[in-house]
Protein backbone atom coordinates (compact mmCIF):
# COMPACT_ATOMS: atom_id res chain seq x y z
CA UNK A 1 0.00 0.00 0.00
CA UNK A 2 1.34 3.36 -0.92
CA UNK A 3 2.54 5.94 1.57
CA UNK A 4 -0.45 9.20 1.23
CA UNK A 5 1.45 12.10 1.52
CA UNK A 6 -0.49 15.74 1.62
CA UNK A 7 1.23 18.74 0.70
CA UNK A 8 1.04 22.33 -1.19
CA UNK A 9 2.89 22.74 -4.28
CA UNK A 10 5.85 24.55 -3.20
CA UNK A 11 5.73 24.01 0.43
CA UNK A 12 9.31 23.36 1.34
CA UNK A 13 8.13 21.40 3.91
CA UNK A 14 6.33 19.09 2.29
CA UNK A 15 9.50 18.65 -0.87
CA UNK A 16 11.55 17.39 2.15
CA UNK A 17 9.18 14.26 2.60
CA UNK A 18 8.97 13.97 -1.15
CA UNK A 19 13.31 13.67 -1.42
CA UNK A 20 13.30 11.26 1.39
CA UNK A 21 10.79 9.02 0.10
CA UNK A 22 12.47 9.30 -3.60
CA UNK A 23 15.67 8.74 -1.74
CA UNK A 24 14.49 5.27 0.19
CA UNK A 25 12.71 4.24 -2.86
CA UNK A 26 9.20 3.69 -1.20
CA UNK A 27 5.71 4.13 -3.14
CA UNK A 28 3.87 6.98 -2.44
CA UNK A 29 0.71 9.03 -3.51
CA UNK A 30 0.43 12.60 -3.46
CA UNK A 31 -2.85 14.52 -2.06
CA UNK A 32 -2.48 18.01 -2.92
CA UNK A 33 -3.98 20.69 -1.42
CA UNK A 34 -5.22 23.71 -2.71
CA UNK A 35 -4.67 26.91 -0.50
CA UNK A 36 -7.35 28.83 -3.19
CA UNK A 37 -9.77 26.58 -1.83
CA UNK A 38 -8.38 26.34 1.57
CA UNK A 39 -8.45 23.14 1.94
CA UNK A 40 -5.72 22.94 4.43
CA UNK A 41 -8.43 23.90 6.53
CA UNK A 42 -11.10 21.91 5.81
CA UNK A 43 -12.66 19.54 8.08
CA UNK A 44 -11.12 16.54 6.10
CA UNK A 45 -7.69 17.64 6.33
CA UNK A 46 -8.04 18.63 10.00
CA UNK A 47 -9.16 15.28 10.51
CA UNK A 48 -5.68 14.32 9.43
CA UNK A 49 -3.95 17.07 10.94
CA UNK A 50 -6.28 19.29 13.26
CA UNK A 51 -3.29 22.51 13.34
CA UNK A 52 -4.26 22.99 9.48
CA UNK A 53 -0.45 22.52 8.65
CA UNK A 54 1.07 20.22 5.91
CA UNK A 55 3.11 18.39 5.08
CA UNK A 56 0.82 14.93 6.99
CA UNK A 57 1.73 11.59 5.88
CA UNK A 58 -0.27 8.56 6.08
CA UNK A 59 0.29 4.98 6.41
CA UNK A 60 -2.00 2.85 6.96
CA UNK A 61 -3.32 3.56 10.55
CA UNK A 62 -0.27 6.00 11.18
CA UNK A 63 -0.27 9.54 10.40
CA UNK A 64 2.66 11.68 11.11
CA UNK A 65 2.82 15.42 10.87
CA UNK A 66 5.22 17.71 10.63
CA UNK A 67 8.66 17.29 8.00
CA UNK A 68 11.50 16.13 10.42
CA UNK A 69 8.94 13.91 12.28
CA UNK A 70 8.20 12.43 8.75
CA UNK A 71 11.77 11.75 7.79
CA UNK A 72 12.64 10.30 11.29
CA UNK A 73 9.87 7.81 10.78
CA UNK A 74 10.62 6.99 7.45
CA UNK A 75 14.21 6.52 8.54
CA UNK A 76 12.54 3.78 11.35
CA UNK A 77 10.59 2.50 8.56
CA UNK A 78 13.51 1.87 5.93
CA UNK A 79 16.68 1.93 7.70
CA UNK A 80 18.97 2.00 4.16
CA UNK A 81 20.20 4.81 3.55
CA UNK A 82 20.06 6.39 6.80
CA UNK A 83 18.90 9.61 7.37
CA UNK A 84 20.13 10.49 10.33
CA UNK A 85 23.35 8.88 10.42
CA UNK A 86 25.51 5.58 11.04
CA UNK A 87 26.84 6.56 14.19
CA UNK A 88 26.27 8.54 17.26
CA UNK A 89 28.47 11.52 16.39
CA UNK A 90 27.17 11.56 12.94
CA UNK A 91 23.39 11.80 13.87
CA UNK A 92 24.49 14.51 16.44
CA UNK A 93 25.80 16.27 13.69
CA UNK A 94 22.90 15.81 11.12
CA UNK A 95 20.38 16.45 14.37
CA UNK A 96 22.33 19.31 14.90
CA UNK A 97 22.45 20.88 10.85
CA UNK A 98 18.52 20.02 10.45
CA UNK A 99 17.74 22.36 13.55
CA UNK A 100 20.17 24.69 12.70
CA UNK A 101 17.82 24.62 9.45
CA UNK A 102 14.47 24.73 11.35
CA UNK A 103 15.68 27.30 14.08
CA UNK A 104 17.43 29.62 11.93
CA UNK A 105 16.92 29.72 8.05
CA UNK A 106 12.79 28.04 8.09
CA UNK A 107 11.26 31.22 9.56
CA UNK A 108 13.19 34.42 8.09
CA UNK A 109 12.89 32.28 4.72
CA UNK A 110 8.95 32.28 5.72
CA UNK A 111 9.24 36.24 5.75
CA UNK A 112 10.83 36.84 2.74
CA UNK A 113 9.16 34.31 0.50
CA UNK A 114 5.21 34.63 1.87
CA UNK A 115 4.77 38.26 0.78
CA UNK A 116 6.64 37.66 -2.65
CA UNK A 117 4.81 34.99 -3.69
CA UNK A 118 1.18 36.46 -3.13
CA UNK A 119 1.84 39.65 -3.92
CA UNK A 120 2.36 41.31 -1.26
CA UNK A 121 5.75 42.86 -1.00
CA UNK A 122 4.76 46.81 -0.85
CA UNK A 123 2.18 45.77 1.89
CA UNK A 124 4.87 43.27 4.00
CA UNK A 125 7.90 45.00 2.85
CA UNK A 126 9.35 45.68 6.72
CA UNK A 127 8.62 41.94 7.83
CA UNK A 128 10.70 41.36 4.04
CA UNK A 129 13.63 43.95 4.57
CA UNK A 130 13.88 42.60 8.28
CA UNK A 131 14.50 38.74 6.97
CA UNK A 132 17.15 39.78 4.12
CA UNK A 133 20.17 40.34 6.86
CA UNK A 134 19.74 37.00 8.51
CA UNK A 135 18.79 35.28 4.83
CA UNK A 136 22.53 36.99 3.91
CA UNK A 137 24.47 35.98 6.98
CA UNK A 138 22.79 31.87 6.57
CA UNK A 139 23.64 31.71 2.67
CA UNK A 140 27.07 32.59 3.59
CA UNK A 141 27.40 30.50 6.42
CA UNK A 142 26.70 27.77 4.15
CA UNK A 143 28.55 28.40 1.51
CA UNK A 144 31.91 28.26 3.28
CA UNK A 145 30.71 25.05 5.33
CA UNK A 146 29.99 23.69 1.71
CA UNK A 147 33.63 24.76 0.11
CA UNK A 148 35.39 21.86 1.31
CA UNK A 149 32.45 18.96 1.45
CA UNK A 150 30.62 17.20 -0.75
CA UNK A 151 27.48 16.87 1.29
CA UNK A 152 26.55 19.36 4.86
CA UNK A 153 27.26 15.95 6.99
CA UNK A 154 29.64 13.12 6.11
CA UNK A 155 30.07 11.30 2.63
CA UNK A 156 26.72 11.01 1.85
CA UNK A 157 23.19 12.88 1.49
CA UNK A 158 21.27 13.12 4.96
CA UNK A 159 18.51 14.39 6.70
CA UNK A 160 20.48 17.89 7.22
CA UNK A 161 20.52 18.29 2.98
CA UNK A 162 16.83 17.42 2.66
CA UNK A 163 15.52 19.41 5.12
CA UNK A 164 17.85 22.25 4.06
CA UNK A 165 17.34 21.68 -0.40
CA UNK A 166 13.91 22.94 -0.10
CA UNK A 167 14.65 25.99 2.07
CA UNK A 168 17.27 27.20 -0.26
CA UNK A 169 15.51 26.63 -3.60
CA UNK A 170 12.61 28.40 -2.45
CA UNK A 171 14.60 31.63 -1.69
CA UNK A 172 16.03 31.23 -5.25
CA UNK A 173 13.05 31.01 -6.45
CA UNK A 174 11.48 33.85 -4.89
CA UNK A 175 14.47 36.42 -5.38
CA UNK A 176 14.45 36.11 -8.93
CA UNK A 177 10.70 37.20 -8.63
CA UNK A 178 10.18 41.17 -9.58
CA UNK A 179 8.84 41.72 -6.64
CA UNK A 180 12.12 41.14 -5.08
CA UNK A 181 14.38 43.38 -6.58
CA UNK A 182 13.75 46.06 -3.82
CA UNK A 183 15.21 44.47 -1.33
CA UNK A 184 18.53 43.36 -2.73
CA UNK A 185 19.01 39.84 -1.66
CA UNK A 186 21.91 39.36 -3.84
CA UNK A 187 21.09 35.71 -4.06
CA UNK A 188 20.76 35.36 -8.02
CA UNK A 189 22.28 34.16 -9.90
CA UNK A 190 23.38 31.58 -7.25
CA UNK A 191 26.25 30.35 -9.56
CA UNK A 192 28.27 33.70 -9.66
CA UNK A 193 27.63 34.69 -6.00
CA UNK A 194 27.52 31.01 -3.73
CA UNK A 195 29.50 28.92 -5.96
CA UNK A 196 29.75 26.35 -3.48
CA UNK A 197 25.95 26.60 -2.47
CA UNK A 198 25.30 26.56 -6.24
CA UNK A 199 27.86 23.27 -6.63
CA UNK A 200 25.51 21.61 -3.67
CA UNK A 201 22.36 22.49 -5.21
CA UNK A 202 22.86 20.55 -8.32
CA UNK A 203 24.18 17.73 -6.48
CA UNK A 204 20.69 17.31 -4.98
CA UNK A 205 18.90 18.06 -8.63
CA UNK A 206 20.93 15.39 -10.37
CA UNK A 207 19.40 12.82 -7.96
CA UNK A 208 17.27 9.82 -9.34
CA UNK A 209 13.58 10.60 -8.81
CA UNK A 210 14.23 14.59 -8.07
CA UNK A 211 11.97 15.50 -10.84
CA UNK A 212 8.51 14.21 -9.55
CA UNK A 213 9.49 15.88 -6.13
CA UNK A 214 9.56 19.21 -7.94
CA UNK A 215 6.59 21.73 -7.19
CA UNK A 216 3.93 21.11 -9.87
CA UNK A 217 2.89 24.44 -10.38
CA UNK A 218 6.56 25.23 -10.67
CA UNK A 219 6.85 24.14 -13.84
Amino acid sequence: MALEVFMISGSPFAWRVLLALELKGLPYETRVLQVSKDEQKAPAFLAINPRGRVPALRDGDTVVCESVAILAYLDRKVPTPPLFGATPAEAARVWQAVLETVSDFDRPTEDYIVPIYFGRATEEAAKIRAAVPTLRAELARLDATLRDRTWLVGNRITAADIVLYPVVKSVERAAGKPGAEPFGLGFVPVDDRYRSLARWMRQIEALPGYERTYPPHWR
